[in-house]
């Protein structure tokens, strides 16, 4: 599966993700019309990611959200009560599709060797796919509540966890020859993370997330020394 075909299967566009957030906020979001919630929903998260890039979250008031956005302090409230709850909002769904796709997706691999490889191209297609999204919630997630922060650092964990087990299954079953599967699971989401937190790099470069993907997997199946 390319990024092309991806993109066709999972459907991930902005649309999709406001539709889905409305669906989880629909009780506390006071505006019940669901095209106009689905398109204001996409104007406040663009402006907000869009400020955040250049004065930081934090930094960012409801004046300065309500001006990019093009909507009133008034109709903003009626999405959010506050800056926080739009943050956690964001930071929550970006999980949430994260750890729905990757179960959707690991439900037919059978081997460790597939396993790796799936994660790393569903990671990077996904981070692809939404990486406006990636970035403001690496970025973002100091400014989150003690809670929200705790369970975006288990996220996190979870992930190269899921990675590092992979690696250990794959040294147990003869696929990968013994190294430290920690260790080796950090680097490989390090290399993840590096293709949305420096996009503009690879971009410069004329790199495509196809061409990203081959070369990680090139790099560590020869790491691991794939039999």
């Amino acid at each position: 599966m390319n990024y092309a075909e991806f993109q066709k299967q999972m459907n991930i566009t902005k649309k999709s993700i406001c539709k889905e957030i409305y669906l989880q906020n629909r009780d506390s979001i006071r505006i019940k019309k669901e095209e106009t919630v689905i398109r204001n929903l996409e104007k406040i998260f663009s402006a907000a990611m869009k400020i955040a890039n250049r004065k930081g979250f934090q930094g960012m008031s409801m004046r300065d959200l309500s001006k990019k956005a093009g909507l009133s302090l008034g109709a903003l409230y009626a999405y959010f009560a506050s800056k926080d709850d739009l943050l956690n909002m964001m930071q929550h769904q970006r999980r949430a599709i994260v750890i729905r796709t990757l179960e959707e997706c690991f439900d037919t691999e059978s081997d460790a060797l597939e396993k790796l490889e799936t994660i790393i191209q569903i990671h990077l297609y996904l981070s692809e796919a939404m990486q406006p999204w990636f970035y403001f919630s690496f970025m973002e997630a100091k400014n989150l509540s003690k809670a929200q922060r705790g369970k975006a650092v288990a996220s996190s964990r979870s992930s190269e966890k899921l990675i590092a087990d992979i690696i250990k299954e794959g040294q147990e079953t003869g696929q990968f020859r013994v190294q430290d599967h920690a260790m080796s699971a950090s680097l490989i989401k390090a290399m993840l993370q590096d293709w949305y937190l420096n996009h503009r790099k690879y971009a410069r470069r004329k790199v495509s997330v196809d061409q990203y993907m081959d070369f990680i997997l090139e790099y560590v199946m020869a790491f691991l020394g794939k039999k």
